[in-house]
């Protein structure tokens, strides 16, 4: 029977920034100035964590980080929030977790993403019992300065619960629904609109639900309330997904003198990828995904993630790729006294297909895929580029997206019809002024305080909003070349009637009748 530990580490980013300076400046008086950390939205920053001396000050997340500015008169420091390096931090928390148990798993996106389950089933009489594992967790985490509070249960959804929506402790083997029944719904980590729902129809706690009909909450609710439900007190199985991905393959090195250069540690690697290698080619597959793991001689473990955009067999893409990463970290990696065994595990794979190449050429595809691989390791970040999207609206027509090796796009692409679209697109068109249009095609314009005389001019194609948009100016597109060899996408807007918002109360007459937009020129891109 699983015994699962929850930990929940309130306002995790802003604990990670906390060791993070604490770390820079061991040194150093420690900063006492509130901190707190935003996320851009729509309406502008809103606070997503805040440090105990800002909570004192009564800021809460959710809240404008205007208005928390406007009304507190004292300094803050605000960091952008950074959930992609929560993320990573929090992985290796559950690293060292697993000097607990080896089954420790992040909390996922119903949880917050802010803490982590472990199964101590069978572990803890080597901490003298539950109580004493427990304790010695919660001693470890103080003193490092990551506070969390923690509860153990049979389940990870009442463990969950008690820690998150309660104050903790230790729930004995069958006492689960006892533990859960003074908790709010919002525990069992359904969606607050679900949650709101059953409040407003008297299902506040979750010992309610367990009291109610369950036919008539899953016709209403769906399946998803039962089933968390019955997580929660041990009726459906939920197993605990662990850190670490299973290793398709894996090969590993010791030193007796251990290593801490990087470019022996890339050696090391591109060595073990040639072991490897041949075991891949006899299964037609390739590495996808990689899991460098050292092991200091203090016993300290470091790891390292690399992904691929393509499957690859190839020691020296492997090595070079690790060497621009450890280029990246730098001094971060912290060798330490050295590392004494290295190992290197591929836990992604895909097919690799026989294709025929000379000596010279690399395939078009290949080449791009290695860019942004090599891109992602120095950087530190995904790369993304423009996909087509389904729009006639030049400026509604290409979507940002993650690098895709099947969407390899260097360049912006040519409609099949029409007129050519430029390199550069700009974010908003630019008017432009003086324009002698006598009929047709501009002759002369003013644009960026510089005048430019058309020598060639290629159009018109006219392009219209979308119908279900509204009523959207038509605008009639041009590419022209000046004297001195430019190369513009310029367009006549079309006058159209400006759309009117009657008031709320339907019956009222319109106060001011529709106005007309004026016609005019805007430069919209430009060739190479």
């Amino acid at each position: 029977m699983p015994r699962i530990v929850s930990v929940w580490l309130e306002h995790w980013p802003v604990t990670r920034l906390r060791r993070a300076a604490r770390a820079l400046s061991a040194d150093g008086p420690e900063d006492t100035t509130p901190l707190v950390v935003a996320a851009g939205e729509a309406t502008g920053l809103r606070l997503t964590a805040v440090d105990a001396r800002a909570r004192a000050l009564g800021l809460r997340p959710g809240e404008p980080l205007a208005r928390a500015r406007a009304r507190l008169s004292t300094p803050l420091s605000v960091h952008p929030a950074d959930p992609e390096a929560d993320a990573a931090a929090l992985d290796r928390l559950c690293l060292w977790a697993k000097r607990y148990t080896p089954n420790v798993a992040a909390f996922g996106e119903a949880e917050g993403r802010d803490g982590l389950f472990l199964d101590v089933a069978g572990s803890s009489h080597l901490f003298g019992g539950e109580a004493g594992l427990m304790a010695d967790l919660a001693r470890r985490l103080s003193a490092n300065g990551v506070p969390a509070r923690m509860a153990l249960a049979g389940t990870p959804g009442c463990a969950f619960a008690l820690a998150r929506h309660g104050a903790g402790g230790l729930v004995p083997a069958g006492g689960e629904a006892a533990a859960l029944r003074d908790r709010p719904v919002l525990a069992l980590r359904i969606e607050p609109e679900m949650a709101a729902t059953l409040g407003r129809l008297g299902l506040r706690r979750i010992g309610e639900l367990i009291d109610a009909p369950r036919a008539p909450l899953a016709r209403r609710f769906g399946e998803g309330l039962i089933r968390r439900l019955d997580q929660a007190l041990g009726h459906r199985p939920e197993p605990l997904v662990p850190l670490d991905e299973p290793a398709a393959l894996g090969a590993v090195r010791g030193f007796l003198d251990p290593i801490g250069h990087q470019a022996i540690i890339v050696a090391t690697v591109a060595r073990l990828m040639e072991t490897l290698a041949p075991r891949l080619e006899a299964a037609g597959l390739g590495a996808r995904a990689l899991r460098l793991t050292l092991h200091r001689v203090d016993g300290v473990i470091r790891t390292l993630a690399l992904a691929l955009s393509e499957p690859t067999r190839c020691p020296v893409q492997v090595g070079r790729l690790l060497d621009l990463r450890l280029d990246r970290l730098g001094s971060a990696l912290d060798a330490g006294f050295g590392f004494e065994t290295v190992r290197l595990d591929v836990v992604g794979t895909g097919p690799v297909a026989a294709r025929q190449v000379d000596f010279s050429s690399r395939g078009r595809g290949a080449s791009a895929s290695g860019l942004a691989d090599a891109l992602r390791q120095r950087l530190g970040r995904g790369i993304l580029h423009l996909a087509p999207h389904a729009s006639h609206v030049p400026e509604r027509a290409e979507a940002v997206e993650p690098w895709r090796v099947t969407r390899v796009a260097l360049r912006r692409p040519e409609r099949a019809t029409g007129l050519p679209r430029p390199l550069v697109l700009l974010i908003r068109s630019e008017a432009a002024e003086d324009v002698l249009a006598p009929d047709g095609p501009p002759q002369r314009f003013r644009w960026r305080r510089r005048l430019h005389r058309v020598a060639h001019a290629d159009g018109p194609e006219r392009i219209a909003g979308e119908w279900w948009s509204g009523s959207a100016p038509t605008r009639d597109y041009y590419v022209v070349e000046d004297e001195a060899g430019r190369r513009l996408w310029i367009y006549r807007q079309a006058p159209s009637p400006a759309q009117t918002v009657a008031p709320s109360n339907t019956l009222a007459p319109l106060q001011t009748p529709p106005q007309t937009q004026a016609a005019g020129w805007f430069i919209h891109g430009m060739f190479a």
